[in-house]
């Protein structure tokens, strides 16, 4: 018996006279036998591999085989726009076979969310937070509504994992096994893991079943057209945008907002039909611009990360990145968005607008070329969740016990592998802090709890993030987005103009109550203010970018443009040599330049640790550290003899009162162990063994501050 016989009758039917589908892809045929006889699995295959079907059709057709009823299927998607996308496909797939699948998440609204609860559909769309709602709502009777839950099958399950969102969705998924009551299959889908077995044991962890990893070696991966170009500055990278691929539908990824504003005004000033999508712009210009691309042809897209995932904006010619993504996996998912029709290759544009974004452009598709795809890791000690969980548990049931926490979620490796001691210093905290009370060893949520995530609040539970103070804008009753508060700041006198959607509004009223600005358009142009994080760069790549630097090699992808500019930079760093760090300077105000090429997160720990020895101070960046003071090469071998006798460096310290005032939840940890959890996920021990390890070549050459 073949894998696609041994699928239902009825859907091998609809396979090939509905569908009109002559074969099966690869991964599909490799996915029917391990996901019908339950096996836990992840499914790897580039972006358009047929991901989907792969996991749904043998899901499907054990649902007919062993008679499933009731809500028995959960797709989990990390945003609501890929869930929009994929009700079409999986409903109408479902339909074949009788079956229903059905949307909740933030935007369906009440009287569809009722009308889910009083007949439940077989398979639901949502997202860890909507199922997290269902949990803990008084309208959801969740004994009734999961009691037949099967099969759990999560998209883009990398999104989650490298962050807390991850640990948030096992969490949720473990207590949706204990009101099951039995073993729920998982199934995991990603373009982009490099780390697949790793990922299918964090996904399974508790579990006996079988679990397998599902991707087939003799799968054809798409060529690949990747070019990089030098061009200097967003302004001539517009240019160049608005010049080539006329005709044609080209999707522009910036890493972040206000770069993506900036590069649409500046081709809407060229007269390019250009859209925008970033996670402040209202869904419908979102919608707006997904639209375009699916029924235009000459047009453009400019994006953060938000297209990055697999949301169907139609059949692209073209992806060009403006500087570079931060990991192989961003970038390959973006390149993925092309080559999806017959004849046609995957391609990518680099356009980079500075020489260190040009090292990485080059540094990143050097990595790709080398098959080197980033592994994905859990962050470590997720003790915010932990607290979090417990009080989802107290909502959920009434109450928690202060031990019986562990029959819900004493499967989730994390959680299981806490210190006794330091589960009861966060309780306690939590007591304390009447975040909880304790009553005959039931835990219930106390007075601040309620006051900040209770049933009044509890919508404030339901994200891991903390949301940055922002405002609506809205033109009349259209709702354009929303940007950071700081966006409306009166300097000399002048009335705000912003920048949102590609366009320029100026503010007409601030509604403070109900946190809103009011704006009309206008000719003079804006600026808006989001506040992230800094560009991190791993270890890998800042070694893959001095790779570049020490290579003599002419790269064929770069542009004359581009080759012209790295062989200036190369000429800058004529005086790198492999299996040493330089220290370069000093510079006129007497600082020195150490140039590790180690990574932010292991030059911010030993740079701490160099602060801390010499009392100097220390500067970290991606590339390297700026440091101040007279050393010599003995001195200097000694201080990191030194730092290389401590025990092993944690993160560095550096701004530690901000980061943890910006994790969800902090106030539920006491001080000392939100600043271990803290630090422990900012060490990169093998960046610093590295940095140790390597001598340092004092040099007496002007070096060129980077990073």
């Amino acid at each position: 018996m073949t894998p696609f016989e041994r699928l239902h009758p009825s859907l091998q039917h609809h396979i090939v006279n509905t569908l009109g589908w002559r074969e099966l892809r690869a991964l599909q045929t490799a996915s029917i036998e391990p996901l019908i006889d339950g096996s836990h699995a992840i499914l790897i295959a580039p972006t358009a591999g047929g991901k989907t079907e792969a996991a749904f059709f043998p899901i499907l057709s054990r649902s007919l085989m062993e008679q499933w009823s009731g809500l028995s299927v959960i797709y989990v998607c990390p945003i609501k726009a890929l869930l929009n996308n994929l009700e079409i496909r999986l409903s109408y797939y479902s339909r074949l076979v009788g079956y229903r699948c059905t949307l909740w998440h933030g935007d369906v609204t009440s009287a569809k969310r009722s009308a889910i609860l009083n007949d439940p559909p077989d398979c639901l769309l949502t997202t860890p937070e909507s199922l997290e709602l269902m949990l803990i709502s008084r309208r959801v009777r969740e004994e009734l509504l999961f009691r037949n839950l099967r099969t759990v099958i999560i998209d883009e399950i990398h999104a989650f994992a490298g962050d807390d969102r991850g640990w948030h969705l096992i969490s949720v998924l473990e207590r949706l096994r204990r009101i099951a009551g039995r073993e729920v299959q998982r199934i995991g889908l990603s373009a982009t893991v490099g780390n697949p077995e790793e990922m299918l044991g964090w996904m399974s962890a508790g579990s006996a079943s079988h679990r397998c990893v599902i991707s087939p070696d003799k799968m054809s991966t798409p060529k690949a057209q990747v070019q990089i170009d030098y061009v200097g500055s967003l302004e001539n990278a517009s240019l160049v945008i608005s010049r080539l691929h006329r005709g044609e539908k080209r999707l522009v990824f910036c890493d972040s907002r206000a770069r993506v504003e900036e590069v649409a005004a500046y081709l809407r000033q060229r007269d390019i039909d250009t859209y925008v999508s970033h996670s402040s712009v209202s869904i419908d210009e979102r919608r707006r611009a997904e639209d375009a691309f699916r029924n235009g042809s000459d047009c453009v897209i400019v994006a953060t990360s938000t297209l990055e995932l697999g949301i169907d904006v139609g059949d692209l010619d073209r992806v060009i990145q403006i500087d570079a993504p931060t990991t192989v996996s961003s970038f390959l998912q973006r390149m993925g968005r092309t080559g999806r029709r017959e004849s046609t290759d995957r391609n990518c544009l680099f356009l980079a607008t500075s020489d260190e974004s040009l090292l990485q452009s080059i540094a990143i598709v050097g990595l790709w070329e080398q098959g080197y795809v980033e592994p994905i890791i859990p962050p470590e000690k997720p003790y915010q969740i932990f607290a979090q969980q417990l009080m989802a548990l107290a909502l959920q049931n009434g109450s928690v016990g202060r031990e019986t926490w562990r029959e819900w979620l004493g499967g989730i490796s994390a959680f299981a592998e806490i210190p006794a001691g330091t589960c009861y210093s966060v309780i306690e905290h939590m007591l304390q802090s009447q975040i909880l009370w304790a009553d005959n060893g039931l835990m219930t949520i106390g007075k601040e709890g309620e006051a900040k995530w209770g049933r009044r609040n509890f919508m404030e539970l339901l994200s891991v993030f903390t949301s940055p103070p922002t405002f609506e804008v809205r033109h009349g009753e259209a709702v354009l987005g929303e940007v950071h508060e700081s966006s409306f700041l009166v300097r000399s006198g002048k009335i705000p103009v912003i920048l949102l959607g590609g366009r320029n509004w100026q503010l007409v009223q601030l509604d403070w109550n109900q946190r809103r600005a009011y704006v009309q358009p206008v000719e003079e142009n804006g600026r808006s203010r989001w506040f992230g994080s800094g560009r991190v760069l791993s270890f890998q790549l800042c070694q893959s970018m001095r790779a570049v630097l020490e290579s003599r090699l002419t790269n064929e992808r770069c542009s004359q443009r581009a080759a012209l500019a790295l062989e200036e930079a190369k000429e800058e760093f004529g005086w790198l040599q492999p299996g040493y760090s330089f220290m370069i300077g000093p510079e006129s105000n007497g600082v020195l330049m150490w140039w590790t090429f180690a990574g932010m997160l292991a030059n911010a720990a030993v740079a701490e640790r160099l602060s801390e020895i010499t009392g100097l101070s220390t500067i970290p960046s991606n590339l390297n550290i700026k440091l101040s003071g007279d050393f010599g090469d003995e001195k200097f071998a000694d201080i990191l003899r030194r730092i290389g006798e401590s025990p092993p460096i944690l993160g560095a310290a550096t701004r530690l009162d901000s980061a943890i005032d910006g994790l969800k939840f902090s106030e539920c940890l006491p001080r000392d162990i939100a600043e271990l959890m803290l630090r422990s996920r900012l060490a990169d021990q093998k960046g610093v063994l590295h940095m140790l390890s390597e001598p340092v070549s004092f040099c007496g050459v002007q070096g060129r501050s980077g990073g």
